[in-house]
């Protein structure tokens, strides 16, 4: 009987010291919204895993509201379904290089700025003859962007009223159109655009002077009480250094050229 509940007793200190802590531990857990095929903002490997700075703040945020990053379920939050997913609670919020706009305000809430990007133009390296928005002025030249999103819009409307637009479900297909010669460049973000570029540095690049302010916040449903914590949250991360490391891990490599860091509002 004693060498059962000796067995027991080790049994169970083996148990508690050598767990390999992948099970989710009690607390809150949260659902977030990013990008799955943004490199260096919002990656899923291979393997199942999340990379990217946008990664990086929502796990920062979460830990600071609580919950352990194993706690976290992540799930692909595309341009058209972002405030859907907010407004429908399928996510607790929305990291996903998601752009602070009035329009946007009139369905969800917002916490931040953490990043503040600018419109580009993503061509390949052979091309000379786009060089900024102005240069698309042609119905030849065939402009990419993601349905749900609004920067082809904007250089159609403001720059280039005769290129024609061509839209995709993702940004990885507007760059495999580019790729292929199906599209001749891509717009969004000039920071989402120069982890493409950096992926292919042979056949892309990134071309121009950013021609917008995008600021990044992070998303959630009108009204959640949470909004003043996940704020409180986005300073800390700004002033302990948090940031500076999170930026210069996931976007060191490609070469872009990081701004200064974003001044935190209450109501953005």
């Amino acid at each position: 009987m004693r060498a059962v509940v000796l067995c027991a007793a080790i049994g169970l200190l083996m148990a508690a010291g050598c767990g390999d802590g992948d099970e989710p531990p009690s607390g809150p857990k949260l659902t977030i919204g990013i990008r799955f095929d943004q490199p260096g903002l919002g990656v899923r490997t291979a393997d199942g895993g999340y990379t990217g700075l946008d990664v990086d703040v929502a796990q920062y945020v979460a830990a600071r509201l609580g919950t352990d990053k194993r706690a976290i379920t992540f799930v692909e939050a595309r341009p058209a379904d972002r405030e859907t997913m907010l407004e429908q609670h399928r996510a607790d919020m929305v990291v996903a290089t998601y752009s602070i706009t009035d329009t946007r305000k009139q369905r969800v809430d917002f916490a931040g700025p953490y990043f503040v990007a600018g419109q580009s133009l993503l061509v390949r390296k052979t091309n000379s003859d786009i060089d900024g928005p102005e240069a698309l002025d042609d119905s030849d030249w065939r402009l990419c962007s993601v349905s749900g999103s609004t920067p082809a819009e904007k250089v159609q409307a403001t720059y280039a009223k005769s290129v024609t637009l061509a839209r995709r479900g993702s940004y990885r297909e507007c760059v495999d159109a580019l790729l292929k010669g199906e599209t001749d460049a891509v717009t969004t973000d000039d920071v989402i655009l120069a982890g493409y570029a950096a992926e292919q540095p042979d056949k892309l690049k990134v071309v121009g002077k950013p021609f917008s302010v995008e600021r990044y916040g992070i998303g959630l449903s009108k009204g959640d009480s949470r909004r003043a914590k996940v704020t409180d949250a986005l300073r800390a991360m700004v002033t302990d250094g948090s940031w500076d490391r999170f930026v210069h891990e996931s976007l060191g490599r490609s070469g872009y050229q990081v701004p200064a860091k974003p001044d935190v509002v209450d109501s953005p």
